[in-house]
C-alpha cells in the first residue's frame, strides 16, 4: 500500500476509536508545537494573525485552530484528509467564530483556494510527501507568508532522522487500543531545509525540544520558514568588475577519538551528528586547532604529539571550496561534555557498526577517508592523505 494510503487509513481509524470514546482536547491556553505542555514558543513565531488568513494543516479535533481565533482574532481554516477527524472538528466547533473546517487533500485543496497569510503544521507534515506538499504550499501562500512545522526528530525508540527523502514506519499510540501503523517522512533537519529551499521558502530557524524526561529519547523539532517572493518576469544582470575577485574557500578540521565504547559524536543544534572541530584561525597549524576545538567543544585535553593529521578532503559549497583536514587524536585527558556557548553538544560515543542517521557531511567525509569500509553515504569530496598508513589519493564517493 503506498505510503500516503497508509497514513489515510490509521487516521480514519484513530479517528473512529476518538469518535467513539466522545473525546475533545480542551482549547489550549498556548499554541503547542510539541507534545509536552510548556515546552517551546507558543503563537507568536507566527507573527500578528490579528485578522489573516491562516491554513492549519492536518487539523484533527480544531482545537489549535480555535485556540488562534479566540486568542489571536485569527480566521483559521482547518483542513483535514481524514473524514472521522473533520468529523470530530466540526462536531465539537462548528459554531465558531473565525473558524472553517474543511475535509480535503491539502494539495487540491490549495490549488483553488484563495493564497493563506499564514500556514502551520503541529505533528502532520510528515506524512505527506515534501515533494508533494510543499510545491503546493508554495503556490497556496503569499510572498513573504511564514511557514510552521513542527515535526518529529527523534523517534520513541532512540532513532534518528533520515538522510534520505523517503518515509519509514511509526506507530501512533493509541491508549487502550492497539498502535496503529503508519509511513513517516522523518527528516534531519539539514534535509528540510534543502527540500524547503528547493520549494521556494528560506529557512529562518530550526530548533530541537527535547523530552522533558531525559530518560527519553524522542526530541521534536520546530521549523520556521517563510516563502520566497515571485521572481521577477525578467531578471537584471550588473557588470564584471574591473578588479580581481576575492578568494573563497573554507578551511577547517574534524578529529576522529576512538575509544573502547566507539566514536566521539556531539549533536549541533541544528540537528545533525559531528566530529569535534572548526574553522582554522590565522596562525594556527592543523593540529593545534585540533587541540583548540577539542578543549572549546568537549572539554577533553590532548597534546600535540596525541594528534595524527590524516590528509585533506576538497569539495565545494555553492562555489565556495571547502578544505577539511581529518586528523585521529590517540590520546586525551578528561570526559567529554557539553561546554557552554558552543553550538555542538550532548557527546557521547558510537559503535562503528551502530553508526547514526544524520551525520555532518565533513564528518562523513573523515570517517570514510580514514576506514573506507564504514556504510556512510555523503557528498563525494577528493582525499589526499598525508599520513603513514592512510588511503591513496581518490574521490570519497560515500558509497559504502
Amino acid at each position: 500500500m503506498p505510503a500516503e494510503d497508509t497514513n489515510t487509513r490509521a487516521w480514519q481509524i484513530y479517528g473512529q476509536r476518538q469518535l467513539a470514546r466522545a473525546y475533545t482536547p480542551p482549547i489550549p491556553e498556548q499554541l503547542g508545537w510539541t507534545p509536552w505542555e510548556g515546552i517551546g514558543p507558543g503563537a507568536e513565531v507566527l507573527g500578528d494573525v490579528t485578522g489573516r488568513r491562516v491554513l492549519d494543516i492536518g487539523s484533527g479535533a480544531g482545537h489549535h485552530a480555535v485556540h488562534l481565533a479566540w486568542s489571536h482574532g485569527a480566521r483559521v481554516t482547518g483542513i483535514e484528509l481524514s473524514p472521522t477527524q473533520h468529523e470530530r472538528a466540526v462536531s465539537a466547533h462548528a459554531d465558531v467564530a473565525g473558524v472553517k473546517f474543511v475535509q480535503a487533500d491539502v494539495i487540491e485543496y490549495l490549488a483553488e483556494a484563495e493564497s493563506f497569510d499564514a500556514a502551520y503544521a503541529i505533528g502532520t507534515l510528515a506524512f505527506i510527501d515534501p515533494h508533494r506538499s510543499l510545491p503546493a504550499l508554495r503556490d497556496g501562500l503569499r510572498p513573504g507568508a511564514p511557514l510552521i512545522l513542527s515535526l518529529l526528530h527523534t523517534d520513541l525508540h532512540g532513532r534518528g532522522p533520515s538522510t534520505e527523502v523517503a518515509p519509514r514506519e511509526q506507530m501512533i499510540l493509541v491508549r487502550d487500543d492497539p498502535p496503529l501503523p503508519t509511513q513517516m517522512w522523518v527528516l534531519a533537519p539539514q534535509l528540510w531545509e534543502d527540500l524547503l529551499t528547493e520549494y521556494g521558502f528560506r529557512v529562518e530557524a530550526i530548533d530541537l525540544f527535547p523530552h522533558p524526561d531525559e530518560s527519553a529519547t524522542v526530541i521534536q523539532q520546530l521549523i520556521c520558514a517563510r516563502r520566497l517572493p515571485d521572481r521577477p518576469a525578467r531578471v537584471s544582470s550588473r557588470p564584471r568588475s574591473t578588479r580581481a575577485p576575492a578568494a573563497h574557500a573554507a578551511v577547517g578540521v574534524g578529529a576522529i577519538l576512538l575509544s573502547e565504547k566507539g566514536i566521539l559524536l556531539g549533536r549541533h543544534h541544528r540537528g545533525t551528528l559531528e566530529l569535534p572541530g572548526g574553522t582554522v584561525e590565522p596562525g594556527e597549524s592543523f593540529a593545534e586547532t585540533v587541540i583548540r576545538e577539542l578543549a572549546e567543544e568537549t572539554g577533553l585535553r590532548a597534546r600535540i604529539e596525541d594528534v595524527t593529521l590524516l590528509g585533506t578532503l576538497v569539495d565545494s559549497v555553492e562555489d565556495v571550496v571547502r578544505v577539511t583536514v581529518g586528523a585521529l587524536v590517540i590520546d586525551w585527558n578528561g570526559q567529554p561534555s557539553t561546554q557552554p556557548d558552543e553550538s555542538v553538544g550532548d557527546w557521547d560515543w558510537y559503535p562503528l557498526d551502530q553508526l547514526p542517521d544524520g551525520l555532518f557531511v565533513c564528518s562523513a567525509q573523515i570517517l570514510t577517508a580514514w576506514s573506507p569500509g564504514l556504510p556512510i553515504d555523503h557528498a563525494p569530496a577528493h582525499f589526499t592523505p598525508f599520513a603513514s598508513g592512510a588511503s591513496p589519493s581518490a574521490s570519497t564517493d560515500g558509497v559504502a
